[in-house]
């Protein structure tokens, strides 16, 4: 046999091998998903119960580890400096995909420092106005924040937070002048259009039903392409007279880029089946999300437009965070 055959075959059998103990042995320790957001709000939701479930497929603690700020920033930044051993993993939603063109300068680039695992859960979010607003529909809404610019304030979570992306989304299709009112965090953002600080803000949906149901909200439209099976009655915004608006407030999960192929799979098809476990695909579908638990491939692919498209509106818009 030619040497360098030989050895080329020598060396294949070598990187198989270590494929297969790499996946054999995996894991050996708990892992850890940094959520980098503060506990209670839909990231952090559907981190917990993906977690769990994963913990008892897996035979090793699966633990949650919020790492709050700077728009997401913070943990993402943790994450993209671990080792990619796949005991440190991501769980975001947008600000993924929009913060580079937010932020003048990250430490790390989410399209080259992140191996996607899975888009696990894909929700709209929900517009909502204080019962004091004199709206009740998108249309309404327009016409009020042409005809008092500068008036209409929404809540959001922050700069660079799902509430702070519809809303500017939605300006950037309406040409509608909203003026932006960050809080540090959902609750208080929540509070703020509950208690009419603010007139409108856009919510999730986990966030923002008890609150309509109760009255203390009222619904104007859903941000998703369908209607909401818990909300049949509110339109979506598309229905409303903005055919082209669509924003979905997705959760998706991630490792370290270095992170071994063959440690990918394993953590993908075990995300998968917990999403896909009957009681937490119920709690997603309850609350408004409808599962994916998609390939590495389909979130890459998604990650990849979603980028393209928020850069695009960041800078016809002059959006900027710092």
């Amino acid at each position: 046999m030619n040497i360098r055959l030989f050895l080329t075959t020598l060396l294949l059998f070598f990187v198989a091998g270590s494929a297969a103990a790499q996946t054999r042995d995996f894991p050996q320790r708990p892992i850890r998903i940094v959520v980098p957001v503060p506990p209670g709000g839909s990231v952090d939701t559907v981190a917990r119960l993906i977690a769990s479930k994963m913990s008892d497929s897996l035979g090793q603690g699966v633990v949650i580890d919020n790492r709050g700020g700077a728009s997401t920033n913070i943990g993402m930044e943790i994450v993209a400096r671990a080792a990619g051993d796949g005991y440190t993993l991501l769980a975001n939603t947008v600000p993924l995909v929009a913060n580079p063109s937010l932020f003048s300068r990250l430490s790390f680039d989410p399209q080259k420092d992140f191996a996607p695992l899975s888009l696990v859960v894909n929700g709209p979010s929900i517009i909502v106005a204080h019962p004091s607003v004199p709206v009740r529909n998108v249309k309404e809404l327009i016409a009020l924040a042409k005809a008092r610019p500068g008036v209409i304030k929404y809540s959001s979570s922050g700069a660079g937070t799902l509430t702070h992306l519809g809303a500017e989304l939605f300006k950037y299709q309406t040409r509608s002048d909203l003026v932006h009112v960050p809080y540090k965090g959902g609750g208080p953002a929540l509070t703020a259009v509950i208690s009419g600080e603010c007139d409108v803000s856009f919510l999730t949906a986990l966030a923002a039903a008890s609150q309509i149901g109760g009255g203390r909200l009222r619904a104007l439209a859903v941000t998703g392409r369908t209607r909401l099976a818990l909300l049949p009655d509110v339109p979506t915004v598309a229905e409303s007279g903005v055919p082209n608006y669509e924003f979905q407030s997705w959760v998706g999960i991630l490792a370290p880029a270095a992170t071994p192929p063959a440690i990918v799979k394993v953590l993908n098809e075990h995300i998968v089946r917990a999403a896909r476990t009957p009681d937490v695909s119920e709690r997603f579908t309850r609350e408004g999300s409808e599962v994916i638990a998609s390939t590495p491939e389909y979130f890459r692919k998604l990650i990849a437009s979603e980028t393209a498209m928020w850069a695009k509106v960041m800078r016809e818009m002059g959006v900027k965070a710092d």
